[in-house]
């Protein structure tokens, strides 16, 4: 069952087969600010379809990422490579983008993104 939902005010709207088993949610330095639960898919998977300019991408750090956010809004809708690595890549859907509904009771992972770089409950 594919699920849709959009950026606030519309202009970007994201399209995955299916509500994620779990998300996690981490503490570095940049998803702490965003507050985003990340959902995991393959690209091919996740549709991602934006009016014109809608979306603006930010790259730091190691330069492997690129979070994209609304032009107009703001939200951030998702994170992909910036090289592909192979046919196992993953991409990142925020999946508060999502009406809790869509998602369910999905477990939520707490990763340590800040320090150890490991899922704390594991």
């Amino acid at each position: 069952m594919t699920l849709t939902s959009t950026c606030h005010c519309g202009a970007v709207e994201v399209s995955v087969p299916r509500a994620p088993e779990r998300v996690t949610l981490c503490n570095c330095s940049i998803c702490r600010r965003y507050g985003a639960l990340w959902g995991y898919y393959l690209p091919r998977e996740v549709v991602v379809k934006a009016r014109g300019d809608a979306t603006r991408g930010y790259v730091w750090g190691d330069r492997m990422i690129r979070f994209v956010h609304c032009a107009t809004c703001g939200c951030v809708t998702h994170y992909d490579l910036i090289a592909s690595r192979g046919d196992d890549d993953t991409m990142a859907v925020n999946m508060r983008m999502f009406a809790p509904e869509q998602v369910g009771n999905v477990k939520i992972r707490r990763f340590d993104g800040a320090v150890t770089w490991k899922y704390l409950e594991d």
